[in-house]
C-alpha cells in the first residue's frame, strides 16, 4: 500500500476544498443557503475519501500522517450531504481515539456534528449556527457546565470564550445572517430530510 500516495491525494482534496472556500467567500457567496458547487465538491471528496477509507480505514496519523490525517477530518465534516459516510467514518475515527492514533477534539467535533444534524443536542458544543436574534452561536447543547467539562477534558477552550471567536470569524468573512430566519429553517429542514438526516 502506497500511503505516501494515499496522503498526498487526502491533502490534494482538501485544498479543493479551501479554494473553493475562499472564492466564495472572496465574492460573498457563503451566507445564503449550502452553495451548490460547495455542495458538489464536497460530496465528490466524500466519494473518493470513502474509497481510500474502503481499503486503509480511517486516514490515522501512523498511515498518513498528521496532516493527511486532519485533512480527512476536513473532508469528512464538510461531507454533510452523506449522512451515512459520516456516521461510518464517526465509528472508525472512535476505534482511531480508543488506539491514541487519531485526535480526540476531531471525534468531538464529528461527533457534535452529526448531532445537530440529527437533531439531538450536542455535547461539546462545537457546531455553530445564527440564531433568531441573527446573531452566531452554539447550536442546542445539553448543559452548559457539562460542555465545559468535557470540552476542558479535551483540551478545549471554554464555550463562552468559542463564541466570541466565532463571531469574530463570521465578522471578517463579512458573512450575514439569513434575511428570513424562519424560512432558512425550514429549508434546512426540508435539506436535512432529502439526504437522509431526518425522517
Amino acid at each position: 500500500m502506497d500511503f505516501d500516495k494515499i496522503s498526498k491525494k487526502i491533502i490534494r482534496l482538501k485544498e479543493k476544498d479551501d479554494e473553493l472556500r475562499a472564492e466564495l467567500t472572496r465574492v460573498g457567496a457563503l451566507s445564503n443557503g449550502y452553495n451548490k458547487e460547495m455542495e458538489a465538491l464536497h460530496n465528490e471528496n466524500a466519494r473518493e475519501l470513502n474509497l481510500i477509507m474502503e481499503k486503509i480505514g480511517f486516514p490515522t496519523f501512523d498511515k498518513v500522517g498528521e496532516q493527511a490525517s486532519s485533512a480527512a477530518w476536513l473532508i469528512i465534516q464538510h461531507s454533510i450531504g452523506q449522512p451515512d459516510f459520516m456516521r461510518k467514518a464517526a465509528r472508525l475515527l472512535e476505534i482511531a481515539v480508543a488506539e491514541k492514533k487519531a485526535d480526540k477534539k476531531s471525534l468531538a467535533y464529528l461527533t457534535d456534528r452529526i448531532a445537530v444534524f440529527e437533531g439531538r443536542p450536542q455535547l461539546y458544543g462545537t457546531q455553530f449556527d445564527w440564531n433568531k436574534n441573527g446573531e452566531m452561536s452554539p447550536s442546542r447543547y445539553d448543559d452548559l457546565l457539562k460542555v465545559n467539562e468535557r470540552r476542558k477534558a479535551i483540551g478545549l477552550n471554554e464555550l463562552e470564550k468559542q463564541v466570541e471567536i466565532m463571531q469574530e470569524r463570521i465578522r471578517k468573512e463579512n458573512q450575514r445572517p439569513p434575511k428570513n430566519f424562519e424560512e432558512r429553517n425550514r429549508e434546512y429542514y426540508r435539506w436535512r430530510q432529502s439526504v437522509g438526516w431526518v425522517k
